[in-house]
């Protein structure tokens, strides 16, 4: 008997709007507008009124202290650092603050458009919608140095030949910046130099700046993701879920696996280390729903694809980039017997919510927990893989050892019949 993951959330990203219990008092304010909005905005909405006493101490030390960061005349880096401080108190995923200089930034305020819809125009004039000056680059990093980890599908990094786990060295010979490194520069090339190992010499690329809609691209990435992996005779499917929170992520799934270019694979890879989760509760139907598929064929002979489901074996990567809905999926998964390959999870379900601060960098606060069935948590606890498999960033050059244990289960699955 099959286990469907339903009553949690329509949608784990998105924003719950009803009071919760009596807020603790309000901390001591420091005088600063962007951190006393925040201390604020976190007593008014964060879901778990038992932690706030502990953020009020952790708000009190830092206005109290005499060396503190916090005071009217503070640089914005130690703004920063002092609200990092505090949301840390509060022990809690979907908990965070984003400035306009980083990724992640745009990303979200794009995964929470309505939340912040009356300054859309405003932030991102003159229609509202979101966008940056980038290459479909992500990194991190690590002891000093850059190292690209997310290179998105059909980007242009993609396209120049940027490998994850490439150090980034420096962008048209300054050092990297998320979105500096690309202002003013929005259908040029920028020369990237990187080194793909410990100790290598340096080599240059040229990659194309576009302006990036993090939403559509996501839904690009999504659908360029998909291939056909040959193996032994057989048609591995491989497609990675970036993130359910984009309108049409699980619907580009569908269409590559019912009339795309995964329709005659024999088995499917299903990566799940994305970049946000987000999305619907119940978005592992696809892969796990009893009812048959169904489509309907118009007079010209165009079929409308209305209930896609997968019948034959998948197996999903996970690791720490499996988070929130993306987490549920998981878990509905490996509860139906599917095997999960890669790292655990982040352990991050809530739900979360965006708020403009007054210098319009973004906090997100999680503002309702989430619960899978009647007592299934997975805040703090993630998903554990059944084949675990360690995935190491720097240098990796482009090798990916949780896919080729994926696809070397498959393999076997396959030819078991």
């Amino acid at each position: 008997m099959r286990v469907k993951i339903t009553h949690l959330l329509s949608a784990l990203i998105i924003l719950v709007l009803t009071a919760g219990p009596a807020p603790a008092a309000e901390p001591p304010r420091s005088g600063h507008a962007v951190f006393d909005r925040a201390v604020q905005l976190v007593v008014r909405e964060f879901y778990d009124v038992s932690a706030l006493d502990r953020f009020s101490d952790a708000v009190r030390r830092e206005v109290e202290d005499p060396q503190s960061p916090v005071n009217a005349k503070s640089s914005e880096a130690r703004v920063d650092a002092a609200i990092e401080t505090i949301l840390a108190s509060l022990q809690a995923s979907h908990v965070g603050h984003f400035r306009p200089d980083t990724i992640d930034y745009f990303e979200l305020a794009d995964i929470f458009r309505f939340a912040i819809r009356d300054d859309r125009r405003r932030l991102f004039p003159p229609q509202g919608e979101v966008t940056y000056p980038g290459i479909g680059m992500v990194a991190r990093q690590r002891d000093g140095a850059w190292f690209a980890s997310d290179v998105y599908d059909g980007s242009p990094a993609a396209r120049a030949g940027i490998l994850a786990g490439d150090e980034i060295m420096t962008i048209d010979g300054m050092p990297y910046r998320e979105i500096a490194s690309f202002e003013d520069k929005v259908g040029k090339a920028v020369e990237v130099k990187l080194r793909r190992s410990d100790g290598a010499e340096p080599i240059s690329v040229k990659v194309q700046v576009e302006r990036l809609r993090p939403l559509p691209m996501f839904e690009r990435a999504i659908r360029d993701s998909a291939r056909l992996i040959q193996h032994d005779g057989q048609k591995i499917g491989y497609v990675r879920l970036w993130t359910l929170a984009a309108p049409r992520s699980m619907e580009i799934v569908a269409e590559a696996l019912a009339k795309g270019p995964l329709k005659d694979a024999n088995g499917l890879v299903l990566d799940l280390r994305g970049r946000w989760g987000g999305g619907s509760s119940d978005a592992a139907e696809l892969f796990l729903g009893d009812t048959p598929p169904f489509r309907l064929i118009q007079r010209d002979g165009e079929d409308i694809l209305a209930n896609v489901r997968w019948n034959r074996p998948v197996i999903a990567i996970i690791d720490e980039g499996t988070r929130s809905g993306l987490e549920v999926f998981a878990y509905a998964l490996k509860a139906n017997g599917i095997p999960l390959v890669g790292a655990r999870s982040a352990g991050a379900l809530l739900a979360g919510r965006a708020y403009l601060l007054p210098d319009d960098s973004l906090l997100e606060i999680a503002v309702s927990d989430a619960v899978i069935g009647d007592d299934v948590r997975l805040e703090g606890i993630g998903v554990q893989p059944d084949v675990s498999v360690p995935f190491s960033l720097p240098y990796a050059a482009g090798r990916d050892g949780q896919l080729d244990a994926a696809v070397e289960e498959m393999r076997r699955i396959l030819a078991r019949g």
